[in-house]
């Protein structure tokens, strides 16, 4: 039992009631075989080795699809479930994912054999779709197909590893320098690297993690005492590649053979810096926009035609903030596109139509290094920094073509520095300095702390969260808002000497850690 709710027992106790928390007994997770709306039954299969088993749903139990409550009838086979039963075997909750609300096939009926969809995103929750075109387990950018730390469907990832860890699959050096993590599209593997002197983006065939080809970004090298080489993790778009070096050099490559279509430096263009640490973000592609965040005067964050490069807007914020280390989401709020990052001195959204400034929040910004992407949830976007300042949650809403954004809370429990953070159910994770933390995104109340996957960056897949320390340990936790549960954890081997910073990334059943020169591949399917 936690200590906030230990607490909350003697608070009510001394005030003469009897208290008696609410604890979940058991947490299945599976997929689901069959549902009988009328007969109130659904049928799992469990995780692993396990037989299948019915559940009878009482009325009044709490079901959500992708964090919105829907009906029982609505949920349909092939879908992941986590089933939450009391202590008197009684269902309690469930929740289930990967996508739209359609009936699910009637138990008397024999149950087809099929891949799961891709989740279909609302636009008001997470509008960052995949445009890549391709397969619906692909990464094709930073955080995912849907920006957001969510890794697509059709992964099917075990949800225990053993003491060892998962099943090494490949590995692949000489990708040089650098903190890129990796993005995965159409049977290929893409990163950044510093080789000597010379920004290359590789490409990486999947099934075997040999070379398919390297071309340089044409740009400087970047050199610092905590790391050289580029920052990036390049996105991917149709047949073609984006990537963003270190001092700003922004290309576009033939996703297939490597071959540049077009090249800027956007802060030479844009009178922009590329900060203390070099330029972090990776580039947004929206329609036909490639957004990114020069922080040039009068030119914070800008639109260029993804074809040939050219400009389609700046934008031009308040104060003209520099550029943090963050990268660009798109949300959509009362029929309102705008894209949202976090900049030197604080968060900002401006309108996708023509960059028209609406909104900016500094709360949770900090004077040396803003760092993690905000994340997005039924209008409420959250944001937070490491050196102690901590997170924000701001709920944004739309009146005609402007956006207000209002602050519900400030919290010192998410002080989070660089490894990200993601929303599950309503739930945010995401690392507090060292401590793995769980808030109730509405609230901000703290639902647990765990020291045990230390300081680190997160990816959630099927039920999971994936938390890489920085100092190479990976942990497998579940994504359960009720309590730490940990399901494995292993060493990486062949470490380099620097921090592990770059993010993991979870693509067609495959976990894939890039360290400086070496990428390595895990099976993680069941």
């Amino acid at each position: 039992m936690s200590i906030r709710r230990i607490a909350v027992g003697l608070v009510c106790l001394l005030c003469g009631l009897i208290v008696v928390p609410a604890v979940w007994a058991a947490v299945i997770s599976g997929t689901i075989e069959s549902v009988s709306a009328d007969r109130k039954k659904i049928t799992i299969k469990p995780s692993g080795d396990k037989p299948k088993q019915v559940y009878s749903i009482p009325d009044g139990t709490n079901i959500t699809l992708d964090g919105k409550p829907v009906k029982l009838g609505e949920l349909q086979a092939g879908q992941q479930v986590s089933v939450f039963t009391s202590s008197g075997e009684s269902v309690t909750r469930l929740t289930a994912r990967g996508g739209e609300s359609k009936p699910a096939t009637p138990a008397t009926t024999p149950t087809p054999k099929t891949t799961p969809k891709s989740k279909k995103t609302d636009s008001a929750d997470s509008p960052n779709d995949d445009a890549s075109g391709g397969k619906p387990g692909d990464s094709p950018q930073f955080r995912g197909p849907r920006r957001d730390g969510h890794a697509g469907s059709g992964n099917n990832i075990t949800n225990s590893w053993p003491r060892s860890g998962p099943k090494p699959e490949w590995s692949t050096n000489g990708l040089g320098e650098g903190f890129s993590a990796v993005s995965v599209a159409n049977g290929r593997v893409y990163t950044m690297g510093l080789n000597g002197n010379d920004e290359k983006v590789f490409a990486i065939n999947e099934r075997d993690g040999r070379p398919a080809w390297s071309v340089s970004t044409g740009g400087g090298a970047y050199k610092d005492g905590t790391g050289d080489g580029p920052r990036c993790t390049p996105t991917v778009d149709g047949d073609r590649l984006y990537a963003l070096g270190a001092l700003g050099d922004l290309v576009c490559l033939d996703a297939k053979s490597g071959q540049r279509r077009w090249h800027k430096n956007i802060l030479k263009e844009f009178g922009g810096n590329a900060g203390h640490w070099g330029i972090c973000e990776s580039p947004l592609i929206d329609g036909e926009k490639v957004i990114v965040t020069p922080g040039g005067r009068g030119a914070t964050m800008v639109a260029l035609n993804k074809n040939n490069g050219n400009m389609l807007w700046k934008s031009r914020v308040p104060s003209d903030p520099g550029p943090g280390y963050a990268s660009a989401i798109a949300v959509e709020v009362g029929g309102v596109r705008q894209y949202v990052n976090f900049t030197a001195r604080g968060l900002i959204g401006v309108r996708a139509d023509d960059g028209e400034f609406l909104w900016q929040s500094n709360s949770a910004a900090n004077g040396t290094a803003n760092c993690s992407a905000a994340v997005f949830h039924d209008n409420h976007v959250f944001y937070g920094s490491g050196y102690g300042t901590g997170g924000t949650c701001l709920r944004l809403e739309s009146n005609g073509n402007t956006t207000r954004a209002e602050e519900v809370y400030k919290t010192n429990n998410m002080k989070n520095h660089h490894g990200g953070m993601v929303i599950v159910d309503g739930f945010l994770y995401g690392c507090d300095e060292s401590i793995l933390t769980c808030l109730d995104l509405r609230s901000g109340n703290v639902l647990w702390k765990e020291r045990s996957p230390g300081k680190g960056s997160i990816t959630f897949a099927d039920g999971m969260l994936i938390v890489r320390n920085e100092q190479g340990p990976v942990t497998l936790v579940e994504a359960n808002s009720q309590r730490y549960v940990e399901k494995g954890q292993f060493d990486q081997p062949n470490r380099s000497r620097r921090q592990a910073w770059a993010y993991p990334v979870v693509a067609n059943g495959h976990l894939l850690l890039r360290d400086q020169e070496t990428l390595l591949c895990y099976d993680l399917r069941r």
